[in-house]
């Protein structure tokens, strides 16, 4: 049985595209570990059909944390038996690239993002030169690569001179009917509560809407965004839910009447995505708003699923009350929806993914 050893810098514990994946591979004849990093707020982990691993470091940010756990990483892999490894973004690279070399192993790239794009690295030049250079550096030794959308792909491709496969980070497809009554009307947004993901916007759009608003995840903004809503007196109208696992979040997803996907369009990473909140609320059965970015509108020339619009608070206001007041446009998105995710589900996406570890 050939062994993998998959490797990401979050917790693991609430990375759903990492669970589908660790599981599909599983399920197919391969014996798989998904390594993370413990957190001072971790919980326990779950048991699956695969392995997990999570290491403890002293740095939670920045630089340091970077570096120590890079070392952290590449010991430990350094003494463990496998066959294929797969570095997930480029924080996790060099230490799956150079013991991969050292054993004379395959390693694999799975690009969940344009990382050197990242909002986080714009004005930061030299820590953006740092990541280009690794990037530079290791991908074209990759001996496969894969990334979540089309656009991204192409864009890889070219400037590694790597061939990058699509494996779109989408739900598992379950059957059902979206219900027609909903006990409480509220928009939701639900991942990482982060610079760029237009949650200042929303916060403050809902002073002029009649709907409550669900925030789920935790982030560099979350402190920001607390303060945001207590200086405009939305503590009734807006809610901050924090980590939710992945059970509770599917309740929240399924129940809620609107989803969020609004990102700051001067992110070459948030241009060119193909979130999966996007495809989360299409498996919910919810119409959302996205911004007008070439995924979104690929997705949406197919399948009316959301209105695509700008972030700016006014037109946050007025795609939100369009959805609340106009049924007919309502309800042909979340037809939509149903219909959307014939196409665009795990069951699809499975066969990719084997496809790019089988071939190797």
């Amino acid at each position: 049985m050939k062994r993998i050893i998959l490797t990401v810098s979050n917790d693991i514990s609430y990375d759903q595209r990492m669970h589908r994946i660790c599981e599909s591979l599983a399920n197919n004849g391969f014996s798989v570990l998904l390594v993370g990093r413990k957190r001072k707020h971790s919980i326990p982990l779950q048991t699956d059909s695969f392995s997990k691993k999570r290491l403890r470091c002293l740095f939670n940010s920045g630089p340091l944390f970077y570096a120590e756990y890079n070392v952290r990483l590449f010991i430990f892999l350094l003494f463990q038996p496998f066959d294929i490894l797969c570095a997930i973004d480029l924080d996790t690279l060099l230490p799956n690239l150079f013991t991969a070399k050292l054993k004379r192993k395959k390693c694999l790239y799975d690009a969940h993002e344009f990382y050197t794009e990242v909002p986080e690295l714009i004005g930061r030049s030299f820590t953006k030169k740092i990541w280009e250079k690794i990037a530079g550096y290791g991908i074209p030794k990759m001996t496969a690569s894969y990334t979540v959308n089309d656009s991204l792909a192409a864009i890889l491709s070219n400037q590694y001179h790597q061939e990058f496969k699509v494996v779109r980070n989408v739900p598992i497809l379950v059957h059902h009917e979206k219900s027609k009554v909903r006990k409480e009307k509220f928009v939701l947004y639900q991942g990482a509560i982060n610079k760029g993901r237009g949650l200042e916007e929303l916060v403050l759009a809902m002073k002029n809407l009649s709907i409550n608003l669900v925030l789920i995840g935790e982030g560099d903004l979350t402190k920001k965004i607390k303060q945001l809503i207590a200086d405009h007196n939305l503590e009734n109208q807006v809610s901050m839910k924090g980590f939710v696992e992945a059970k509770k979040l599917r309740e929240y997803t399924s129940n809620a009447y609107i989803g969020y996907n609004l990102l700051d369009q001067h992110s070459k990473s948030y241009y060119y995505s193909l979130s999966n909140k996007f495809f989360d609320y299409i498996h919910a059965g919810i119409p959302s708003l996205s911004n007008n970015f070439p995924e979104y509108k690929r997705v949406n020339e197919k399948f009316k699923v959301t209105l695509l619009c700008d972030l700016k608070v006014e037109d946050i206001v007025k795609s939100i009350n369009l959805l609340l007041s106009n049924q007919k446009l309502y309800d042909e998105l979340e037809s939509n929806c149903l219909k959307a995710q014939i196409e665009f589900n795990w069951q699809n996406e499975e066969k990719r993914l084997l496809d790019v570890y089988q071939n190797i």
